[in-house]
């Protein structure tokens, strides 16, 4: 039973780091809050709870929340201090030794927050409610605004793969999600509240359908017939699951945007292989082909890690010369962090933090090359772009259907429409094209 008494006059902040499906879900337990009568804290305002969602992907990850905890106390002493999220979830004792949380909900528990307020009193030292990986397996459906145009709605969560290098599927579980009625659900209720672009996000979204039997192509169409919703954007999905009958659905979809974000992780198939990815360079290469001979214009987005166990000179120069030889459009790159419990721990050869740095800038260099290459190919093209809520001085930002980023003179009248103009040249900051 849930003692109301306890949620009385006061007021909550909330602080999200990591992934676009930590947002998802930290709206959802903001919304739960709210049904208690919990304001949101106001600018200016000390707040009495405190919630963190923490990201543990890398030992930085893990720095930052130690850092943001520690902040965010300075800036609302006294506030009852909640830590959730993946570094909650697979270090929660250390979280809890930091002097100024109390409570410590694991991924299990976070979506349940209700039932372990029974008090706002602080602790001595932090309360630990979690569960083991294998006791991990609800899901909650969840969607969130990130205060510009675009929602994320979280279709799936957790990961089967266990890749040797990733912690992931030990903080969130195995792969599991909700309904394709209730992800249908979700979209009508942004559609109601005035939303025009939804990002499909999870933890390996192209699994979609293990809890269900349904499949992620099912998923899209039915997303695709909701009508008010102007743009779908398929994040982060595996090589091995945005399938040719993916692509030919986005290709010719009403709502589906021609914008892709696939993990290589790494060009050298040598590497893939001590990665434990479920795929080769040429099964990549062949997804890359396919959707550039379908949507020649598409936005294709690709993250990679550099300095992992076993990367060589030789296989890096490997996965160099892949990456800058196939058609993609922009690189995400990360520096291999060592993760405890990890697999990649047992491969012998080590990567030195300086020439993981010279790796990374050599990508970060092709990366660049790239993302120049597409965007000034479109330099005089008509598009479509969606101009977003957030405004910096006297300009305001969108993007076109295939991921460019536009800047404008502010005009409110656009806000949160789809405007056709035509592309011009390179803004003053070299970041965005502008309008004609």
């Amino acid at each position: 039973m849930i003692d109301k008494t306890v949620f009385e006059n006061k007021t909550a902040a909330y602080y999200t780091l990591g992934c676009k499906l930590n947002f998802a879900e930290t709206s959802s337990i903001g919304k739960l809050l709210r049904e208690q009568g919990v304001r949101n804290v106001r600018n200016g305002e000390k707040a009495d709870i405190c919630l963190i969602n923490t990201c543990s992907v890398t030992e930085l990850a893990d720095k930052k929340c130690r850092q943001a905890i520690r902040r965010i106390s300075k800036q609302h002493p006294g506030a009852f201090m909640i830590v959730t999220g993946c570094y909650a979830q697979l270090q929660p004792e250390e979280v809890a030794q930091i002097e100024e949380v109390d409570l410590v909900l694991g991924s299990e528990q976070k979506h349940d927050i209700l039932q372990y307020l029974n008090n706002l009193e602080k602790k001595h030292t932090g309360a630990v409610i979690t569960s083991q990986t294998k006791d991990i397996h609800s899901f909650t459906p969840s969607c969130s605004s990130d205060d510009r145009t675009r929602h994320f709605l979280k279709v799936q969560d957790g990961c089967d793969y266990f890749c040797t290098y990733c912690t992931i599927p030990f903080a969130r579980g195995r792969s599991r999600n909700g309904s394709i009625a209730e992800m249908v659900a979700q979209a009508e209720e942004v559609v109601q509240n005035g939303g025009k672009e939804i990002v499909l996000t999870g933890v390996n979204i192209g699994d979609f359908g293990k809890s269900t039997g349904e499949t992620f192509i099912d998923l899209i169409r039915a997303l695709d017939n909701v009508k008010g919703i102007a743009r779908y954007r398929i994040s982060s999905i595996e090589p091995n699951l945005v399938t040719d009958e993916v692509i030919d659905f986005v290709a010719i979809s009403q709502r589906f945007a021609p914008h892709f974000h696939i993990p290589l992780q790494s060009g050298s198939d040598a590497v893939l292989k001590l990665m434990h990815r479920k795929y080769d360079t040429g099964l990549f290469c062949h997804r890359v082909e396919t959707i550039k001979e379908k949507m020649p214009d598409a936005f294709i987005g690709v993250d990679v890690i550099v300095g992992t166990r076993g990367e060589t000179d030789e296989l890096f120069e490997e996965a160099s010369r892949f990456i800058a030889g196939i058609d993609v459009s922009q690189l995400h790159v990360f520096s291999y962090s060592e993760r405890p419990g990890t697999q990649a721990l047992k491969i012998a050869h080590s990567v030195d933090p300086k020439v993981k740095h010279a790796r990374s800038k050599q990508l970060l260099d092709i990366s660049d090359e790239k993302w120049r290459a597409f965007y000034s190919n479109h330099i005089g093209r008509q598009c479509e772009v969606l101009f977003e809520h957030a405004r910096k001085g006297n300009k305001m930002h969108g993007f076109t259907e295939n991921y460019i980023r536009v800047e404008a003179p502010y005009n409110p009248a656009v806000i949160n429409t789809v405007y056709k103009a035509t592309l011009s040249e390179w803004n003053e900051d070299q970041t965005a094209l502008t309008l004609k």
